[in-house]
């Protein structure tokens, strides 16, 4: 006889099912120990020990070695130049002549300034003679005091005539003069801005002279070094010879920031300086302050600001992180030099600051 079947099959199934899950389940729990080992573990972080220290600031500019004096020599009159003497480069001495104009009007100028002194000599002679004559004849009554009057203004009109003459003649002369131009002193010839047929107007640059003696370093310092810059040690360094250093000494700071790059231009006149220091030379400026209060120094990835100032993550004995607000003295290409708000000995982490929370627990890596 042929067994029978259940009329609900699906239920027999079901009720199965439900009896076989608790088993498969108490298999996948897993104990506790075994939930203890899947717990989070502390994030492993990266950590600089604090530590305070004051020492000299240092920042370096470029700059150009220049002469102390560097002036431009004009002709004092107008004129054709008929000759140049000199090259840039060249090297003269104190009245040397560089250049020289066509002489020729100034020439016939002072000839004829020599003429009118003579013309004016000859009236003078012959006033006086004229006042000798008047003067004996009135001594006999023979000539009115008027007309000897007449006569001892002409003689003092004469004598004017001549004194003029011969301020005239001078004036011709020293404009003579004039169309040779000499060096006013010694040293080293570094533009030149006039060619032979060139017409020149009176003053207009012709040759620019630097003068031998001292030579300093030009610079364009920020706003931030003017207060500090006068206390400050300064080397220079040519970079034609790496290595060697030269002793300087601020001589002249301008008193306005140049309009356009909003920098102050400092003259530092370099001491001792030898034959390997030229002019046009490029230079590095060496600048060191004196040492301020004591700062912390961190790398810039430890820094970061949520919108309430800049803060640092410490890590305290226990593995939390606490946030602290910090006061930056100053950021640099890689650093940041901390004024306060930590400890010298805390432990502050250096990198990953942005994916921290308050009080999350971490495990300090070792460094390598």
């Amino acid at each position: 006889m042929a067994a029978s079947r259940s009329p609900f099959p699906a239920a027999s199934a079901l009720r199965g099912a439900v009896l076989v899950l608790p088993l498969l389940l108490g298999g996948c729990l897993p104990s506790g120990e075994e939930a203890s080992a899947q717990a989070p573990q502390p994030r492993a972080v990266r950590v600089q020990i604090v530590a305070f220290e004051a020492r000299p600031e240092t920042r370096s500019f470029a700059g150009t070695v220049r002469a102390r004096v560097e002036a431009d020599l004009a002709f004092r009159v107008a004129g054709k130049v008929v000759t140049r003497l000199v090259s840039v480069g060249d090297r003269v001495r104190a009245g040397e002549a560089v250049a020289a104009l066509d002489d020729t009007d100034l020439r016939l100028q002072a000839e004829a300034a020599g003429a009118e002194l003579a013309a004016a000599r000859s009236s003078l002679a012959q006033a006086q003679a004229d006042l000798a004559r008047i003067a004996a004849l009135e001594k006999h009554g023979w000539a009115t005091n008027a007309a000897s009057d007449r006569q001892k203004a002409a003689a003092d009109e004469a004598i004017g005539r001549v004194t003029r003459a011969e301020r005239s003649l001078d004036l011709a002369r020293n404009q003579l003069s004039y169309v040779t131009l000499r060096a006013d002193a010694d040293g080293v010839v570094t533009a030149t801005s006039v060619e032979p047929g060139q017409v020149v107007a009176a003053g207009q640059a012709a040759i620019r002279l630097a003068h031998l003696g001292e030579t300093e370093a030009v610079v364009d310092l920020p706003e931030t070094y003017v207060g500090t810059v006068r206390e400050a040690e300064a080397r220079i360094e040519l970079w034609s010879a790496p290595g060697r250093s030269y002793r300087a000494h601020l001589r002249e700071l301008s008193p306005a920031a140049d309009p356009g790059t909003r920098t102050f231009a400092a003259r530092f006149t370099i001491e001792d300086a030898d034959a390997a220091v030229a002019l046009g030379m490029t230079a590095t400026v060496t600048l060191s302050r004196p040492a301020g209060p004591p700062l912390a120094r961190l790398p810039l990835s430890a820094v970061y600001d949520d919108g309430r100032g800049p803060m640092v993550w410490v890590v305290g004995v226990d593995g939390s992180l606490t946030a602290q607000p910090v006061a930056v003295a100053a950021y640099g290409a890689e650093d940041v030099a901390i004024r306060s708000g930590i400890a010298a000995g805390d432990r502050v982490v250096v990198l990953g600051v942005h994916k921290l929370d308050a009080g999350q627990r971490v495990r300090i890596a070792a460094n390598g």
